[in-house]
């Protein structure tokens, strides 16, 4: 009886929410956070416990993800360790306020853009990349100086147990912390305000949390997905075209990103030859049976596996796979899967995949299909495979997406003087660099006068030769204030 009665006290609910986050900005109010001694001491922490235990990462995200070492090292380990030395690298001089420019308008004057943290905020991070997804965005609120609270996904469980070890061993708790939980704990954190929320996953949530956030007029950072198109011409280096493709699909935690490849559009003549190479290079990297493949992430959880199996048992489908299809439902594993025309009104093309399955669209012309796709709802990426400088040119003016790469998959995220981020249904707001600071900053407008230069005619009584005068100045006219002041 006790014991029930101790994990009820233990209990994450809306009023330990509100106790922590009170908590939390009292720690903000004393100014610990927005010293730069205490924001590098924060990011050095994290390098550090990156460093020393990169193998229990690995072992984490392989129990969550079976994702393979080199995967994780690259695609997570590697990535918060650039993050975090590129924002040490420039952090004091993005806390530097920015100097700019006056008008006559405020002469004599001076004046500059201060950044400063917002608060106290709070980072919902996602499952298919646990550990970087959790991380990167904390990484900007730390350099912005706020006081943090991170959510990990609890669809992987490892990971958010890790974390939530990690950062309570090696960062200062007081000011940085881990709450891990499921819906009942988000729910409490959501009822909170909070000076700033930014939340990675599907649309679905990013809307409640939207809504969440509306009460308090919170500012919300949604880092959100969408259907990746893949424009491939047949102007390309096929061998090149299908080994990036594949690594941005199938490599990419098996499909299971936001920046994966959802599906191809290709002209008819050049599909069957892009689809032979895509075979031939699908055997060289995961062999005759992809399913026993080591190189090759699963399913995260049986809950996507049936998600991603009505899809390729929709009738509409049927017939349409050219490549894989095998599924092993006990290890949640499924073959790279390559299907052809398959009917815009089908399942799997009315959904981000977020999966092995890729369709191959054909089309009489790509160039049509760049101005057609601007009619659905716009992805996080949009991708093109071509040498031709003018289809380069036109897909860069005509297609709208979180953001654009020309002859590779995934490869611009990794780029950290580029925003990384949504537009529309893929989200809003962006981070990585310098971005990911200004995402967790307010920019503080300042403009110093001195008691000199006071002009008498902004004061009562008005008269004419006033309203000459300021006619003068708010046009920035030297000849006009002259003439206004020698009464002309």
């Amino acid at each position: 009886m006790g014991s029930k009665d101790a994990k009820k006290e233990e209990a994450f609910d809306a009023e330990a929410a509100r106790s922590l986050v009170n908590d939390l900005r009292g720690r903000f109010a004393s100014g610990k956070t927005k010293s730069c001694e205490w924001r590098v001491s924060q990011l050095k922490a994290m390098l550090k416990f990156t460093n020393e235990h990169e193998k229990d990462i690995i072992d984490a995200l392989r129990s969550d993800l079976s994702k393979p070492m080199v995967e994780s090292f690259i695609t997570e380990i590697a990535m918060l360790k650039a993050s975090c030395e590129f924002t040490l690298k420039g952090l004091k001089r993005w806390m530097m306020p920015e100097k700019v420019k006056t008008s006559i308008t405020t002469f004599p004057s001076s004046a500059e853009i201060v950044p400063e943290p917002l608060g106290v905020v709070l980072v919902i991070s996602a499952w298919n990349y646990p550990f970087l997804l959790a991380l990167d965005p904390v990484i900007g609120a730390i350099a912005a100086g706020n006081a943090v609270v991170l959510k990990p996904s609890e669809i992987a469980p490892a990971t958010s147990s890790l974390l939530a070890k990690l950062v309570g061993e090696y960062m200062d708790s007081s000011a940085v912390k881990v709450v891990e939980g499921a819906i009942p704990e988000t729910s409490a954190l959501l009822e909170q305000k909070w000076d700033k929320i930014f939340y990675t996953g599907n649309g679905k949530v990013g809307r409640i949390v939207l809504a969440a956030a509306a009460r308090f007029l919170t500012p919300v950072a949604l880092e959100l997905g969408g259907k990746c198109p893949v424009f491939v011409d047949s102007d390309v280096n096929v061998k090149v075209m299908a080994r990036r493709v594949i690594a941005g699909k199938w490599g990419l935690n098996n499909g299971q990103a936001c920046v994966s490849a959802d599906h191809i559009i290709t002209t008819k003549d050049f599909a069957p030859k892009l689809i032979d190479a895509l075979k031939v290079e699908l055997e060289k990297f995961y062999g005759n049976d992809p399913l026993k493949s080591e190189d090759l992430s699963r399913i995260v959880n049986s809950n996507h596996f049936a998600r991603l199996a009505k899809l390729l048992d929709d009738d509409k489908v049927s017939g349409k796979i050219v490549l894989g299809g095998q599924i092993e439902s006990k290890d949640l594993k499924i073959a790279p899967t390559i299907l052809l025309d398959v009917p815009e009104d089908s399942l799997i093309m009315n959904e981000e995949i977020f999966g092995p399955l890729l369709p191959v669209i054909t089309v009489d012309r790509l160039e049509d299909s760049f101005r057609s796709y601007n009619l659905k709802e716009k992805p996080l990426a949009a991708y093109l495979f071509t040498n031709k400088k003018k289809l380069k040119e036109e897909f860069v003016r005509n297609v709208s997406a979180g953001g654009l790469l020309i002859n590779d998959i995934g490869l611009h995220l990794a780029n950290p003087h580029l925003p990384f981020g949504g537009v529309g249904e893929s989200g809003m707001g962006s981070y990585h660099g310098k971005f990911s600071f200004d995402t967790f900053s307010h920019k503080k407008p300042v403009l110093y006068r001195s008691f000199g230069g006071d002009a008498s005619a902004r004061y009562p009584p008005y008269a004419p030769w006033k309203l000459k005068l300021l006619k003068a100045l708010l046009d920035g006219s030297i000849f006009g204030i002259i003439r206004a002041l020698l009464g002309w």
